[in-house]
């Protein structure tokens, strides 16, 4: 790594505030997300693939996503119950990430939890979500996100289906639809 690289990132690695220009603040976006790649799971190609990390800045989110896509996803909203356009969606295909595409979940694993949210039993794969604590309104949760855009999807419940005993709860504003 660049020196220069080194030091315009040195604010992030220690977790410190970050005011540039708006051209410092975009290279420091690109330097991000050229340092990491993750490994995925990509129902297309049926293997797992090397992905970069999509990093962008809160304006380029906002100009992508639509407000209930931004509220959901970059503000760890959650839609009304009943309301999001997978709740009842029966097709076959592919769940993605609506902010970075990623392939999330299968049809085959949604299920009607008769929660108000679209509901899925497992991912994808292990490393197309990611898991954190989630301490809002006052109780303990376990937040899912998606691992290649940090972007906030819904919660994980242990109330589900056999095989896993899983309820993803996902928000629709966080997801497109891709039919296979």
């Amino acid at each position: 790594m660049k020196r220069r690289q080194f030091i315009n990132l040195l604010p992030v690695a220690l977790g410190l505030a970050w005011i540039s220009s708006g051209r410092q603040a975009k290279a420091l976006v690109t330097d991000m997300a050229a340092m990491k790649q993750i490994r995925v799971y990509s129902v297309e190609k049926g293997v797992y693939v090397l992905s970069d990390i999509v990093v962008k800045s809160d304006e380029e989110w906002r100009k992508q996503l639509t407000p209930a896509q931004y509220h959901v996803l970059r503000e760890q909203g959650t839609e009304r119950a009943y309301t999001g356009i997978y709740h009842d969606h029966k097709e076959h295909g592919v769940y993605r990430c609506a902010a970075c595409e990623l392939d999330l979940y299968l049809s085959e694993t949604k299920y009607d939890s008769q929660s108000g949210w679209p509901s899925y039993y497992e991912a994808v794969a292990p490393e197309n979500i990611i898991t954190r604590k989630d301490r809002s309104f006052f109780m303990v949760r376990n937040e899912l996100a998606c691992s290649r855009c940090q972007s906030h999807l819904g919660h994980v419940f242990g109330d589900g289906p056999k095989p896993t005993g899983k309820r993803h709860c996902i928000n629709s504003a966080a997801l497109t639809f891709v039919k296979r």
